[in-house]
């Protein structure tokens, strides 16, 4: 087990005061047989009223509603968790799984029904020829399916950090060669569910490793339902699967439900606020 403290700060700068309409934060992991979280911290700025809830899919939500108009907008989240050693590939998939293509049993495909919807729908051919054109045969073995998916996005797209708000369509991506990491966790998803196979959003941080400055970053993958396994992470930015550097703050069916911080404000037109974020994890004494 290592304890990692995860310092998250997101800062609004505006040419005047103006009125903060409610916010909305995904800012606390979400807790598991491998992650647990040990202490919080939510520090914001200027004054407000805060709300805890769980959304439809358990993310730990903050609602965020202000009572005074600023020229700033600071949120700050410090979150200390435990975070467990959990091998990604101890898992067996029930025979029937196995080898794609598979029909999942009744019982799991009428939950898993939304996360079999195209999200993207106009862009289901692009995507479909794009699957076509891999060079990954089938039928063959449904993990080995998707971790060489995986593993190709990577090798084939550019990597962009795009300060945009937003997620590009697959079939953007799949055209401009390049993407974020959003951009790639949507692609991935969306080519899962050409192949009849439930898959879901991903936000959350990616740690380094100990012996950096403790720069981390915000960060998105796609996680698939293994019938026997469950949920299991491929992040087609790196080509891995999802193990003990992903830490998920929340999941959602659609790549751009779930931004860490959401919200709008009301001011003169014309300009946009300055934003800075940062993000840090650091090892902590166990």
């Amino acid at each position: 087990m290592r304890r990692l403290n995860i310092n998250h700060v997101t800062e609004y700068l505006f040419a005047a005061p103006v009125a903060l309409l409610p916010h909305r934060l995904l800012l606390r992991p979400r807790e598991s047989h491998n992650v647990r979280i040990e202490s919080s911290t939510l520090e914001i700025f200027p004054g407000h009223g805060l709300q805890w809830k769980r959304d439809v899919l358990d993310n730990s939500m903050a609602l965020v509603s202000f009572t005074e108009a600023s020229d700033r907008l600071r949120i700050a989240s410090n979150v200390v968790i435990q975070h467990y050693e959990d091998n990604p590939f101890d898992f067996l998939v029930d025979d029937y799984a196995v080898s794609h293509p598979f029909a999942y049993a009744e019982e799991e495909r009428v939950e898993l029904a939304p996360f079999l919807q195209a999200v993207y729908p106009a862009d289901r051919e692009a995507v479909r020829g794009w699957l076509d054109g891999s060079g990954l045969p089938r039928p063959r073995e449904t993990f080995t399916l998707l971790d060489q998916m995986n593993r190709r996005i990577a090798g084939q797209f550019y990597y962009l950090m795009r300060e945009e708000p937003g997620v590009q369509p697959p079939a953007l991506t799949l055209s401009r060669n390049s993407g974020s990491c959003r951009d790639f966790a949507a692609l991935y998803m969306e080519a899962c569910r050409c192949l009849g196979l439930a898959s879901r959003f991903v936000s959350g941080y990616l740690f380094t490793s100990d012996f950096d400055t403790g720069m981390a970053s915000t960060h998105a993958w796609a996680e698939v339902y293994l019938p026997g396994a469950g949920w299991k992470g491929f992040d087609p930015t790196s080509g891995e699967v999802a193990g003990n550097r992903h830490i998920a703050t929340a999941v959602a069916r659609h790549p751009e439900a779930v931004p860490p911080v959401a919200g709008s404000f009301i001011g003169p037109g014309g300009w946009q606020p300055r934003l800075n974020v940062t993000v840090r994890v650091n090892t902590l004494a166990a």
